[in-house]
């Protein structure tokens, strides 16, 4: 299967016999770069021993990278039926490695895999992004068994996954990412990597669930529900936004939003009247 994965025609050659061209409204940048594919797919932990989701896989540039670096099986959703000609040629050479659903990433259900577990890994399409993000870590709090996610973001939105309380990029995102897993950048990738080439720099950001951080979560849906109200007035002490006793949280109710820890949140929305939010 590796022969053949790489003996496929470069991914731009592939493109132009298509006749297919990256459309803004999916939000798509394609990687060409084999060096930069190859070292985002070699970063999935376990790889060998792991099914990996790609969302968004376009011409199959990364797909063809997780292949080769022994993924035990790719699924791959896409939304843009026009790769279909292009993936179907990738399937082809993957020995039955590769699965395709042409679908949007946002609703494809895959409860079905829990027994086995998965790994997600995607270059995402930079209007979605932030949504399908919240959404595992939704699935993840709530029992799917996802192993691990290696995404690719905007820079800025990385250095919001990853931040922590102090710093000038701590918010909502980082709550509810870093209440969930661990989190760190991998590396930064120049929008020269891109076709088109985006306005803004991107960066390669891993997500590991922590077991024993997800067991302390009561409701997820809470908490996204506490840091979206709280962070959407940050500028404003808690007090002013929520009427409750601030004081059995430890907190004196001038705080703002992004001077409280994720730990701190967890607490807040373990214990306060749903109602209030």
């Amino acid at each position: 299967m590796t022969n053949k994965i790489a003996n496929l025609p470069p991914v731009s050659e592939m493109m132009r016999e298509s006749g297919l061209e990256p459309k803004k409204q999916f939000g798509q940048n394609f990687l060409f770069d084999l060096n930069l594919t190859g070292r985002i797919a070699r970063s999935i932990p376990n790889i060998e021993k792991t099914i990996v989701v790609e969302v968004g896989p376009g011409p199959g540039g990364l797909t063809r990278a997780i292949l080769m670096a022994g993924a035990q099986h790719v699924i791959a959703i896409e939304k843009d039926k026009t790769t279909q000609n292009i993936l179907s040629k990738i399937v082809d050479a993957s020995d039955g490695k590769l699965e395709v659903i042409f679908g949007d990433a946002l609703k494809v259900d895959l409860s079905n895999m829990d027994a086995t577990g998965y790994s997600v890994c995607s270059n995402l399409p930079y209007n979605v992004g932030t949504e399908l993000l919240i959404g595992w870590l939704h699935k993840i709090a709530n029992g799917a068994n996802i192993k691990s996610l290696t995404l690719m973001f905007q820079k800025e939105v990385a250095q919001r996954i990853v931040a922590n309380v102090g710093d000038a990029q701590y918010g909502r995102l980082s709550v509810l990412s870093n209440i969930i897993a661990d989190t760190k950048i991998l590396f930064d990738v120049p929008n020269t990597a891109f076709v088109p080439r985006p306005k803004v720099q991107s960066a390669v950001v891993q997500i590991i669930p922590n077991k024993n951080k997800i067991k302390k979560i009561q409701d997820i849906t809470v908490l996204e529900k506490l840091t979206a109200k709280l962070f959407g007035q940050r500028r404003k002490m808690i007090r002013g936004i929520i009427k409750t006793d601030w004081e059995r949280f430890g907190l004196s109710g001038t705080e703002r939003a992004e001077e409280i820890t994720p730990e701190t949140f967890l607490k807040i929305a373990s214990n306060m009247d749903v109602n209030l939010l």
